[in-house]
């Protein structure tokens, strides 16, 4: 019910054939581009902040420009960026017919390599200078460099330090602009040491260019920069001479699927996005593992080799459970996995009354684990027909209809309404506007008699359950409210790519910090902070999770009633209760993805854990002084 944000959504392209090949074959040399516009658009989910886009000319002559770039703001900047570059084409061929030869030398936009990128801000950093791809540019096309990825690093400030001290003076501190200054730093090193091999060669002139563009292995200096990252990422690039790259982090953590042929080579972040665009079964597509790199070099050679050594399986769960499309073959049965297992518990809440029970989902993304719950529901309500038929006063024909005709109640009970924008910011006016985000599906239900459960993905900072989705819900008169997340509460930070870093976003930690209140434990709650403050002080903080400590003395239960103390608006008159995805129940349904830090408090890397302790400081000295 509440719009996590999360950085990124990647797009490379390479073709290996002349642009000339796919004319004849495809009937237009916009082949590349226009593969590059629909991947990105299947990805538009991954982020609706802005978009850019880079194509790379291998063929250019001499004195023209052969790095092409684009950039635009806002949702629609896919449909911008690719205008504002209709646009220069358009310019070109005005008076020029756009021959194979034209096309692939001359014409901008129109080359062997593309690098798309769509972007969510979890850094803060917000206008046009902070989009992707970021350009790095230089006389020697060796060193020209454009990085884009899908990433969050817990240890920029060190990596700047890092650079800085070796003499590097970078104009900006933002993530991506570091890392490029960082990666082009070693790209230069990399290629110095292929210049010194040539000469040693008695090479001259053209032949020491050449020599370097051909023999460079862009895997050196990505080892060595990945070697210093700590965090979740996805890292992309390309180079001016045409070498074409891709690494993941070593705990899988954001994701990256490929795929190739003699034609072209695929990179995304999303499998079913890949085969859609490229007509594929999901068996043709593979999946970028932990540590790898991809590159593809100039002379169209594909290689792939692992660059840091795997680390313990952490990739991110919130991937399956909301983020990815849910077309993925795998990703569609885990969230209906993630519905079906709730069931016990669900029923628990209604009393297993479900001739008074409608069931129904809030948000759109919920829906898949929606008909996972009604799966596991059928399922329980066969059980109990199959009892009932096997009682021999149950055996007579009326008997046997009516058990029979029982049937699970499901309706659509709030239909959100995409035109309202709930854009004033003033606090009354604004939370009368978020009551009406959602349309009620009026005589659903039957007033005082009927349970409502509504299933969400996860519930987040608790903000638009109490503003608008619980007393939307309470117009339509039912007895009780349960409002179900297919995921675990969640607890803590992330800082590997969803927009959600403070603690006091999150509706449970509130309710943990009220809890300790009410019990007069502000000793204790200042305990944890000085533990926290000390930790960070002496370098230790990259060790242990002092948060957890927080919520050590509830159960899942206790926290589950203070969230609705917190969360229930004071006119709502009916019963509301929640039920939360166990832990346990996570890595079930979903076996192969077993990062859970946002739930557990477990973070993959030590950087995680000494963000988290900050995290606490900054609640502490903040907000918590000012309550």
């Amino acid at each position: 019910m509440e719009r996590l944000e999360h950085e990124c959504g990647i797009v490379l392209i390479r073709l290996r054939k002349p642009i000339s090949y796919y004319r004849e074959k495809y009937g237009t040399w916009r082949y590349g581009l226009n593969k590059l516009y629909l991947l990105m658009e299947k990805q538009h989910n991954r982020g609706q902040e802005g978009a850019g886009l880079v194509s790379l000319k291998m063929n250019a002559p001499v004195g023209e420009e052969y790095l092409f770039r684009e950039r635009a703001l806002g949702t629609s900047g896919i449909a911008d960026s690719f205008q504002a570059l209709n646009q220069v084409i358009d310019r070109y061929l005005v008076n020029t017919e756009a021959t194979d030869e034209y096309v692939e030398r001359h014409l901008p936009f129109a080359g062997e390599i593309y690098m798309g990128h769509l972007r969510y801000a979890t850094t803060g950093k917000a206008g046009a200078k902070y989009l992707h791809p970021v350009v790095r540019r230089d006389n020697w096309k060796a060193k020209s460099l454009a990085l884009c990825g899908n990433f969050n690093l817990t240890n920029v400030d060190e990596i700047f330090d890092e650079i800085t001290a070796e003499g590097q003076h970078p104009r900006d501190r933002a993530d991506m602009h570091v890392v490029l200054e960082q990666l082009g730093h070693r790209l230069d090193r990399e290629i110095e040491r292929k210049f010194r091999t040539s000469k040693g060669l008695d090479h001259k002139g053209m032949d020491i260019t050449n020599y370097i563009e051909d023999h460079i292995d862009v895997f050196t200096p990505l080892r060595e920069c990945a070697e210093t990252w700590d965090g979740g990422y996805v890292m992309c690039g390309v180079t001016g001479s045409g070498e074409m790259f891709v690494t993941r982090d070593p705990w899988g953590i954001r994701p990256c699927f490929y795929y190739y042929d003699d034609e072209i080579v695929v990179v995304a972040s999303e499998r079913p996005v890949i085969q859609t665009v490229m007509n594929l079964t999901a068996d043709k597509v593979s999946e970028l593992r932990p540590g790898e790199g991809l590159k593809v070099t100039k002379a169209n050679e594909i290689e792939i080799k692992q660059l840091r050594e795997p680390k313990e399986n952490k990739s991110c769960s919130f991937e399956r459970i909301y983020f990815s499309r849910g077309s993925d073959r795998d990703i569609y049965r885990e969230r209906k996995a993630l519905g079906s297992q709730l069931v016990p518990e669900i029923l628990e809440k209604v009393d297993y009354d479900l001739d008074h029970t409608v069931f129904s989902f809030i948000p759109n993304t919920a829906e898949v684990a929606y008909y996972g719950m009604l799966n596991g529901l059928e399922d329980y309500y066969n059980r109990i027909k199959a009892d009932l038929l096997s009682q021999p006063e149950n055996q007579t024909i009326e008997k046997v209809q009516e058990i029979l005709s029982k049937r699970i109640r499901f309706e659509k009970v709030a239909i959100k309404d995409i035109k309202l924008r709930t854009f004033i910011s003033e606090g009354n006016t604004r939370n009368d506007l978020a009551q009406h985000v959602y349309d009620i599906t009026y005589g659903t239900i039957n007033r005082g008699e009927d349970n409502l459960v509504v299933i969400d993905d996860s519930i987040v900072r608790g903000t638009t359950l109490k503003e608008s989705i619980i007393s939307i819900l309470n117009r339509l008169g039912p007895k009780k409210i349960v409002v179900v997340s297919s995921s675990p509460q969640i607890r803590y930070p992330d800082y590997y790519g969803i927009n959600m870093s403070r603690l006091k976003e999150f509706v449970a930690f509130r309710a943990a910090i009220e809890l300790l209140q009410e019990q007069f434990k502000e000793g204790y709650i200042r305990e944890i902070y000085e533990r926290a403050k000390e930790a960070v002080r002496t370098g230790e903080s990259y060790k242990q999770n002092f948060v957890k400590e927080i919520y050590k003395p509830f159960t899942v239960e206790e926290l589950n009633r203070k969230m609705i103390e917190l969360m229930k608006p004071k006119e709502v008159t009916c019963d509301v209760d929640l039920v939360f995805q166990s832990i346990e129940g996570l890595h079930t349904a979903i076996p192969n993805h077993l990062g859970d830090w946002y739930f557990t408090g477990d973070y993959p890397t030590s950087g995680g854990t000494h963000m988290v302790n900050k995290a606490m400081i900054n609640y502490y000295e903040n907000d918590y002084k000012k309550a």
